[in-house]
Formats: structure tokens, C-alpha cells, sequence
């Protein structure tokens, strides 16, 4: 047919397991209730019958702002079921990040989770939304605010009383869904992805890499609204016939190690920094006998995390490199074989480059700007003609992270194009840096940026989280730095932080950073507990 082959991701991840006599394993288990896959098609089929109702019209939003749990997958799915685009966001934004995205991508429907502190000034903010659903416990005091005029309000259990939709015919050229990138540095970007990309990361990462099985059991520490978390907790379980496993709970380290004692997963996700919280925190060695794969992305992680954790806990992590517009990990180590301080090769099915500035190959070993082809990439930004064309360039997609690959093929993530440092007129990775820094057994996370002195001239700051009880001392960290960088590479100031400031998906705010006034004139929570001595200046 016009458009694609027809294809609709909910009969894909959910129909065909109820078709192959599956629908009585489970699909989904949660703090609150566990959910066979027959059990789920019926709750995303009526969903997307609520949904029907209210007016949703095809390629229509549809703005999700739900805890994880069943009713997210519900409602993400029963959105793609009727052949609208649901637009997942992050449930830890404030209220005027909410109103701003609602005001992007001008949905006619939101639904969100009751518990969440921001819904009265969400609600209040939003000049598009027609019906707002409310999720969450019959009777709780937020479903009985007053709410503005002009907007009708459905509790989630009126709403999924309607009669259940079949899948629309939808193709592979159908419009899926909707994820906005982390926004480090600028207003996110509506990344705009079709239905058939969930297969195609299910079939490369999920399937050639991580070789998911109906056994497995997945749980993943970030969440749903983020991609890296969509695909690890919807759309590699699901298309497997496996179980994922769900907690409506912001993750802390003791968290984490308590769903993993009780729900024994067999595969775990999770970023770099909440790796480095899980070796900080009083978690049992053998906390992780269950797991047969950790999977890490969203920023590198180091090498030094990478052998404290195996030494630890007995599990490698594989560690990988992948992007919201590319929807999940195009780059990554492979389970055995994971090599410290790389995000690995090529994922099956995607083709990389490393060019200069001018668009030309480099040599093996140096470094440059990361391309990509493949076909999960998004078809493009909402609404910004020029970011799109920055970006998408053809078939290929323009990164913005720098990388180097060996004369092996193995690829090593060196930082964002942007956050790359120029000391004494040469290039500096922050990366390179900072696993030269966790080295030291007194830190837990490190962060370099560059930051203009007293006189205008950038130098190499690193900011610091130190291990609990931990204070490295000046002589410490300089004489430390000294024996594994050379001069130029080395930061001029050390800033003990009680935390480094971070997005809602866990990535470091550098720009908030190299923001802070220079040292010395630092932020009250701030302690400079090292400055450069003077063979380290550039």
C-alpha cells in the first residue's frame, strides 16, 4: 500500500504473542499489580477505545505524563493502537517545562499520573488540551481540585471503561511517537519517530546484541519517558514475549537493590551515575547474581566504574552509545566481550563515520565527528526547520558527539562536539579526563569543563563528587593527575561538589557548570579542595 507495508507496533509487541498461544505469560509486573500479555492487549485495547471517544483523530497527540507502571504502557501503546502519536515526557519536570512542551507539541489530550506535584500548575498553564485524564487511585484528593474550565476531566478508571479498539491499519510509514531530547543546552526538540523503529532497535540491539529471550526478565533503572528506558523496558520485553519490570518510584540505590533482590532480573539498565551511586551505597555483593547482562548509555562510562562494578558485583557492563533521535544504542560492547572505556562496534544494522570539520574521513585513532546511518532514525525535529537540517543530513544523522575508532574498529566516546576543550591551542576530550580522575579511589563522579580566569583565559576545571567520607586532600589530587596526564591535559582547579547537577535522565549539565563563577568566588555548597600547582598551568 501507499506509505509502507502495513504495520502497527501494538499487534506487533502484543497481538502476535496472544496469536502464538502466549497470552498467559506475563508480560509486566509492578509494585502494584502483575499483568499477562492477554491481560495488557486488554487494557491497551480499551485505552485506545478511550481514546476513540474523547475525539482522538489519527497522527494526533497525545501527551503522557505518567509514573511507569501498566497505565503507561497502556496508554503509550493504546495511543499507537488507534494510529496517534503519543508524546511521552519526563514526570520530573517542573510545571513551566510541562506548559512549554504542551505548548509545542499542542496535544488535545493529556493524560497524568495523579501523584505528581506539578498537575494543578500543569493544568492551569496548558491553552490546548480539550480532556485531561487523570491515573491514579480512585478518590485521592488531586482528582477532587478544582480544575480549569473549559476542560473536561476523566478519571482513568471511567476511561477505560470504554469498548476496546482494534488496531488501526496503520504502515510502516505511520507516524509513532514523539520524544523530546534531554535539553542540555537549549529547549528540547520533539525528536518524531515512526511506529516500525520500536521493531528495528528490537531487532538490532535488543535481539543481536542483548539476545533477549521469553525467560528474561528486564528492569530498568531509567525510566519510560526517557528512549533509552522505552527500550528497555517496553520494546525489547515485549517483542521477545518477556517480562518487564516496573517502579513508579523516583530510583535511589536502595530501591534498585530492592526490586532486584524481589524481582531477580536477568537483564538490568542503567546510566553511568547511577552506577557509580550503586558503588557508593551499602548494597549486598550478591545483590546481582540474577543478572546475566548490565546494559549502561546516556553518557561513556569509565573504565574505573566499569572494573570497580565487575570486581564488585561480578557483572560486566556493556556499555554503549546511543541518541533520541537514533532511538536506542547504535554502538555498543558486546556481553563477553565488553572492552573498558569504548561504547564498542556497530550495532547490526547501522552504519557509522568519524569525518573532520570539512566532512572527510580521519585516520584510526584520531578524533572527529560521529555519523550515522540506520533505520531508526527519526524523520526529523517538530517545528525546527533549521535544527532539522543541522542535524539530518540525507540518510545520515549528525551526532554531535566526537569519537575516535581504533585500527581494530573499536569506537571510544570522547564527549559532545560541544563540550570538546582547546588547552594550549590543543584538543582536550573532558572524558579522557574525568576516567583519569575516577581512578582516584576518593571519587565517585567527575566532570571537567573549560572556564575563562580572572584574565579570560579557558582552563580546565573539574568539578568532583566525592565517596562518602571521602575529602581528597590538595597534594593528593595534584600529585595523582600529574602521573597519568600530561601537562596541557591536566584541570587547573579541583571543586568538591555534594552532587554535579544533572537533566532528568541523568546526564551532567555541563553548561551549568562552566556557568559557575571561577573558583575561588564558588557556589556556598562548593569547596575547592585542590588547585593546580604550577607545572600543570597551559
Amino acid at each position: 500500500p501507499m506509505g509502507g507495508g502495513t504495520f502497527n507496533a501494538t499487534t506487533y509487541l502484543l497481538d502476535s504473542h496472544i496469536d502464538a498461544g502466549l497470552g498467559n505469560a506475563v508480560a509486566v509486573r509492578s509494585r502494584d499489580c502483575s499483568l499477562t500479555y492477554a491481560e495488557l492487549l486488554d487494557c491497551v485495547a480499551h485505552a485506545a477505545g478511550g481514546l476513540r471517544d474523547l475525539g482522538v483523530r489519527p497522527e494526533e497527540r497525545v501527551l503522557i505524563v505518567l509514573l511507569d507502571g501498566p497505565d503507561w504502557l497502556a496508554a503509550f501503546l493504546g495511543t499507537l493502537r488507534i494510529g496517534a502519536v503519543p508524546v511521552p515526557v519526563s514526570t520530573m519536570l517542573t510545571s513551566r517545562d510541562l506548559i512549554g512542551i504542551a505548548q509545542d507539541a499542542r496535544p488535545r489530550v493529556a493524560i497524568v499520573s495523579d501523584e505528581l506535584a506539578s498537575l494543578p500548575g500543569f493544568l492551569a498553564g496548558t491553552g490546548w488540551l480539550d480532556h485531561i485524564v487523570v491515573a491514579g487511585p480512585p478518590g485521592t484528593a488531586a482528582q477532587a481540585r478544582e480544575h480549569p474550565r473549559g476542560r473536561q476531566i476523566h478519571r482513568w478508571q471511567d476511561f477505560m471503561q470504554a469498548a476496546p479498539a482494534a488496531a488501526a491499519a496503520t504502515t510502516t510509514e505511520t507516524p509513532g511517537f514523539w520524544l523530546y531530547t534531554s535539553g542540555t543546552t537549549s529547549f528540547p526538540h520533539a525528536a518524531m519517530h515512526r511506529q516500525v523503529d520500536l521493531r528495528t532497535t528490537a531487532e538490532a540491539f535488543g535481539s543481536q546484541v542483548l539476545g533477549v529471550r521469553s525467560d528474561d526478565i528486564a528492569y530498568s533503572v531509567s525510566k519510560l519517558f526517557f528512549a533509552f528506558g522505552l527500550g528497555n523496558s517496553l520494546t525489547f520485553p515485549l517483542s521477545a514475549g518477556a517480562t518487564a519490570v516496573l517502579d513508579r518510584r523516583p530510583p535511589t540505590p536502595t530501591s534498585v537493590a530492592e526490586v532486584i533482590q524481589k524481582e531477580r532480573p536477568t537483564l538490568f539498565f542503567a546510566v553511568p551515575s547511577f552506577y557509580a551511586s550503586l558503588l557508593a551505597a551499602e548494597v549486598p555483593g550478591d545483590a546481582f547474581a540474577s543478572v546475566r547482562a548490565a546494559v549502561s548509555a546516556g553518557e561513556s562510562l569509565p573504565a574505573e566504574i566499569f572494573h570497580r562494578f565487575r570486581q564488585r558485583f561480578g557483572v560486566e557492563i556493556i556499555d554503549g552509545l546511543g541518541s533520541t533521535e537514533a532511538l536506542h544504542t547504535y554502538l555498543s560492547n558486546r556481553p563477553g566481550q565488553a572492552r573498558a572505556g569504548t561504547c564498542g562496534t556497530p550495532v547490526p544494522g547501522y552504519e557509522v563515520r568519524i569525518v573532520n570539520g570539512e566532512g572527510r574521513p580521519v585516520a584510526p585513532g584520531k578524533p572527529g565527528h560521529l555519523l550515522l546511518r540506520g533505520d531508526s532514525i527519526a524523520t526529523g525535529y517538530w517545528a525546527d526547520a533549521a535544527a532539522s537540517r543541522r542535524v539530518f543530513e540525507g540518510e545520515w544523522l549528525r551526532t554531535g558527539d566526537v569519537c575516535s575508532c581504533s585500527p581494530e574498529g573499536v569506537f571510544t566516546h570522547l564527549g559532545r562536539a560541544n563540550d570538546m576543550l582547546k588547552a594550549g591551542g590543543i584538543w582536550v576530550s573532558p572524558a579522557e579526563v574525568e576516567a583519569a580522575l575516577l581512578q582516584h579511589p576518593g571519587l565517585l563522579e567527575a566532570s571537567v569543563v573549560g572556564q575563562p580566569d580572572h584574565e579570560g583565559i579557558e582552563r580546565l576545571v573539574a568539578y568532583l563528587v566525592a565517596r562518602p567520607g571521602q575529602v581528597p586532600a590538595e597534594h593528593e589530587l595534584g600529585a595523582f593527575v600529574r602521573e597519568r596526564l600530561a601537562a596541557f591535559k591536566r584541570p587547573r582547579r579541583f571543586v568538591l561538589l555534594p552532587e554535579l547537577p544533572k537533566t532528568t535522565t541523568g546526564k551532567i549539565r555541563r553548561t551549568e557548570l562552566r556557568s559557575y563563577p571561577w573558583p575561588g568566588e564558588q557556589r556556598a555548597d562548593a569547596v575547592t579542595c585542590a588547585s593546580a600547582s604550577a607545572d600543570q598551568a597551559v
